[in-house]
């Protein structure tokens, strides 16, 4: 019994020892798992002859001895499975809760991270990617960090740690980081985004800072990108307007000229028209070349008013009379094509502070505009009325109106509602746009309603006292949007403000 006990204990302990070093672990955890194998030993040896005995009171020697054998050994098993699962489940328990949570946050955070003191000193290093970031970095401890960031961006950084030493709780800051020697790719900088977070006491007092840096020269380089091609886009706009004002000043010259000759045949000074014919040409000559004259002075003006260059010149004078002489000036155009044209101006209008040149125009244009597009048996009014300090000027006429898909291209310049193969009417696609930006430098508000087949009301407003007009100092800084954009989104005709009107309505009223 006793040399069947002993051989069985040195079995046991010879393939506990095997087991042991084929599941691995560290030679601690070896010495402390084999401890457990040898007391279970040392308990399953003695077990080996207290069991047989005891079972040999009920059985017979020859079944007491092996079954009491087999127990001892199953027994033995599944303590030794047991005991060493809860000790490695003890062991991993152990390490995960004595890692501290900031070496935790040090190793798995994205980027570089950095621990520092309120003075911006490295204390430690950690992050997901430090491998990469160190390996063309000198060493960050200390003032190292701050030494390697550009001359012109340390004294942002440090900003940004003041910031916090002042109570903020995060700060943000984008820095160049300078490398040792030119990469592979042959940038001289790494951009870099510091996210800066502070830990502070009770009391509020700093007591150190977290910082995350991320790589972002992509971003910087798709930016610089950007701001690139936004300052061609700039050089091509301002050539492109300096082309116009260039070429709209050297054809005034010529077309006066023209005008001038044609005046002076027609008015026959110099000997009478042999026929008709001869007369119709002439004047035809000079309508062409006052409606030349008329776009070129447009494109002038528009081109003033995108370089910013357009220069108001606000005084007090009576809108009624700039109404009037509107209407006067375009009566003919439109007794001729069978429009009748009226106006409407608010009793009691007092006078209004604005650029008299600027409004006449915008009036002209307008009103020229819904002759262009009304049919003979149509009606075009202008109303003027203000309200609470707001001069309101209103267009109406009952022409052929437009859809309200096509709306938002209008007052952009050179482009016109009809292609050139269906529209029937002359023009280039100016007036509106000259419109728009005179209203803006006026600080007003632009807003058209139409209805296809019923009209079309065109409503502006400004301020009667010219406080929306820009002060002198300011028209060379602020470049006014060219075209701008409409402030009020516009709105089907027959559902405007109260006091406005559908345009053929309003128009038939007159």
């Amino acid at each position: 019994m006793s040399k069947i006990a002993d051989r069985a204990t040195a079995l046991i302990d010879r393939a506990a020892t095997s087991w042991l070093s084929r599941t691995g672990g560290g030679a601690a955890v070896r010495q402390r798992e084999l401890m457990i194998m040898r007391r279970l030993t040392l308990i399953s040896s003695a077990a080996l002859f207290v069991a047989p005995a005891a079972l040999s009171f009920v059985a017979s020697p020859a079944v007491a001895l092996p079954v009491g054998v087999a127990t001892v050994c199953a027994a033995f098993l599944f303590s030794a499975v047991g005991s060493i699962a809860l000790s490695r489940q003890s062991v991993v328990a152990g390490n995960v809760a004595g890692q501290p949570a900031e070496d935790f946050f040090m190793e798995s955070c994205a980027g570089l991270v950095f621990f520092m003191d309120p003075q911006g000193a490295v204390t430690s290093v950690g992050g997901r990617d430090k491998r990469d970031y160190l390996a063309f970095m000198r060493d960050p401890a200390g003032k190292g960090f701050i030494e390697q960031i550009h001359v012109s961006d340390r004294i942002t950084f440090l900003q940004a740690i003041d910031r916090l030493r002042q109570g903020e709780e995060i700060a943000s800051v984008d820095l160049r980081l300078e490398r040792p020697s030119v990469s592979v790719d042959n940038r001289q900088f790494m951009h870099l985004r510091a996210d800066l977070t502070g830990r502070a006491d009770a009391d509020g007092v700093l007591l150190s800072i977290v910082a995350q840096l991320r790589d972002i020269s992509v971003e910087q380089q798709l930016r610089a990108e950007a701001e690139a091609r936004a300052a061609d886009a700039a050089s091509a706009n301002d050539a492109k307007s300096s082309f116009l004002a260039a070429v709209s000043h050297e054809l005034r010259t010529p077309l006066n000229a023209i005008l001038g000759f044609s005046d002076i045949l027609i008015g026959e000074y110099f000997g009478k028209f042999e026929n008709d014919r001869q007369r119709e040409y002439v004047g035809l000559v000079r309508e062409s070349g006052a409606h030349l004259l008329s776009v070129v002075n447009t494109m002038l003006d528009m081109s003033k008013i995108e370089a910013g260059r357009y220069e108001l010149c606000p005084e007090a004078f009576e809108i009624g009379a700039a109404v009037r002489s509107c209407e006067a000036m375009l009566a003919l155009q439109a007794k001729t094509k069978g429009v009748s044209l009226t106006s409407r101006v608010q009793r009691g209008l007092d006078e209004v502070v604005a650029d008299q040149r600027a409004i006449q125009q915008i009036l002209i244009n307008l009103v020229g505009n819904a002759v262009k597009f009304t049919d003979a048996g149509g009606a075009i009014s202008i109303d003027a009325s203000m309200r609470g300090g707001i001069l309101t000027l209103s267009v109406s006429d009952t022409g052929i109106g437009i859809p309200a898909e096509k709306l938002t291209l209008l007052g952009q310049p050179f482009v016109q509602i009809h292609n050139e193969y269906s529209r029937r009417f002359e023009g280039t696609g100016l007036g509106l746009s000259l419109v728009k930006g005179l209203v803006a430098l006026h600080g007003g508000d632009f807003a058209i309603a139409s209805t296809p087949g019923a009209g079309t009301i065109i409503t502006i407003s400004i301020a009667a006292d010219g406080s929306g007009i820009a002060e002198a100092g300011d028209v060379s800084t602020d470049l006014v949007e060219f075209p701008p954009r409409l402030k009020t989104a516009p709105v089907p005709a027959g559902i405007l403000e109260e006091g406005l009107f559908d345009g053929r309505e309003q128009a038939k009223i007159a």
